[in-house]
């Protein structure tokens, strides 16, 4: 057994501890297949203590080792590819494992057959192809054809020297490492491309570094035998990997927390803060240009006897049928916001006017006519909106939201006050329920006064 490389193990157990500590705060697809992959990691090191045990057992273990160093490349290449839910992706994922595993089981033979591996190169290369061509149809994207292009590579540069005397089987796995690797820097430049941060910066550089590890280590035995490196200088890649993968890990949490600060939970809309934010700056722009904007709030009728009737989670689902409502009526430059318990507020950026933002208005009533289906129930109901424009009706944020506010409550009183207390629920299947005879509120805005 080889204790020296123990201290090693040790490293990347702690690094590992580390990232799934980081990952736990905040779980994602791509962190739990990064965890799966530096745990492979670590098996590889613990591998590499025992392989130079002799006989069956020494051959066996590093087998193991090797292939649990291929296996995580190929997790942390997969974990970067954009489209994993499709199935051909999935069928790229398996065949990817299923061939580096069998290659590297027959490298670990004494004097594997020639044809054997030269089955396993082509298969490098045509199983890929074959499941890219099969779904192109269906599916296709630009990482995809780099990936079969590197794996076309390796089954030529394989075919080329693997059945060399001497160090050919060596050159054929480092070869596939290489690959492997090189495929992770690809796609992980890929993925984080236009970020620029710490993070995906030091995974890239990392990642090519580990690459080139396979790729300068067989030349300088090639070239210069008598030079000698430490095992920590050709590990100090997957440090740096790991490092830069924490990194990442971090900065996600960290711009998944401003977002959470500026946007509602449930409907992902901008919340009270943002909302206030983009109507500063939405007056100010209004102030500049001499022209309008305006502020529209809106307040569901009778919300709480649908919490009541039916539960709050077909409350928070009305909520999300309603904002998605909302979002499609208007503009990608007005803001839609979630700033209370059932209270919306829009933002009608310039061209806008009175008349305009009275006529959103009205398009938003007739939408929400329509009956919603929340679970086995349909729900239909309504909603008093007020409508504020400056610099009509105020020049000043607080204004504006009082008047728009004041608006809107007594579009709330004159609609009570014309409808009663009619339930806005029927508990029924879609089949059951007839549009036109699903009780209701109507909804109503009033024209700003004055």
């Amino acid at each position: 057994m080889d204790w020296s490389k123990l201290p090693d193990l040790a490293a990347i157990v702690a690094l590992t501890c580390a990232f799934a500590s980081v990952a736990r705060r905040g779980p994602t697809s791509t962190s739990r297949h990064w965890l799966m992959g530096w745990v492979l990691i670590a098996l590889h090191f613990a591998a590499s203590i025992f392989e130079s045990t002799p006989g069956f057992w020494g051959d066996f273990v590093g087998d193991i080792g090797t292939a649990s160093l291929t296996a995580a490349g190929v997790l942390f290449m997969w974990a970067s590819v954009p489209y994993r839910i499709e199935r051909s992706s999935q069928l790229m994922l398996g065949s990817l494992l299923a061939t580096n595993t069998l290659y590297v089981v027959l490298a670990g033979f004494e004097h594997p057959a020639a044809w054997a591996l030269n089955v396993a190169a082509v298969l490098f290369g045509a199983a890929p192809l074959a499941i890219a061509l099969g779904a192109r149809r269906s599916f296709t994207h630009v990482l995809r054809w780099i990936l079969v292009g590197l794996y076309c590579m390796l089954s030529v540069f394989l075919l080329a020297v693997q059945n060399r005397p001497g160090n050919g089987l060596m050159l054929g796995v480092n070869g596939v490492l290489f690959t492997v690797y090189l495929g992770c820097c690809v796609h992980v430049w890929y993925s984080y491309r236009g970020r620029g941060s710490a993070g995906s910066l030091i995974s890239i550089v990392g990642f090519l570094g580990w690459a080139g590890v396979f790729a300068v280590g067989p030349f300088i035995d090639l070239l210069v035998p008598s030079a000698k490196f430490e095992n920590e200088v050709w590990n100090l890649p997957k440090y740096v990997v790991a490092v830069g993968m924490i990194l990442l890990l971090l900065e996600d949490q960290i711009e998944h927390n401003k977002y959470l600060a500026l946007h509602d939970e449930l409907t992902g809309l901008p919340n009270r803060r943002l909302f206030l934010d983009r109507l500063a700056l939405s007056l100010e722009r209004a102030r500049r240009m001499e022209s309008k904007a305006a502020l529209l709030v809106v307040d569901l009728n009778h919300f709480k006897q649908v919490n009541d009737t039916l539960g709050h989670h077909a409350g928070d689902l009305l909520l999300k049928k309603v904002s998605e409502v909302f979002s499609s009526r208007v503009r990608r430059s007005d803001t839609v916001a979630r700033t209370g318990g059932d209270e919306f507020s829009l933002i009608l950026e310039e061209p806008t006017n009175r008349s305009n933002a009275k006529l959103v208005a009205k398009s938003l009533m007739e939408m929400l006519l329509e009956p919603l289906q929340i679970g086995d129930s349909t729900v239909q109901v309504g909603a008093s909106i007020g409508v504020a424009v400056f610099p009509d009706d105020a020049d000043d944020i607080e204004s504006l939201c009082i008047a728009a506010d004041l608006r809107m409550y007594d579009t709330k009183n004159e609609s009570r006050d014309a409808e009663g207390d009619r339930m806005p629920v029927r508990s029924e299947r879609p089949s059951e329920s007839r549009g036109g005879e699903s009780a209701g509120f109507k909804m109503a805005a009033h024209a700003p006064r004055g």
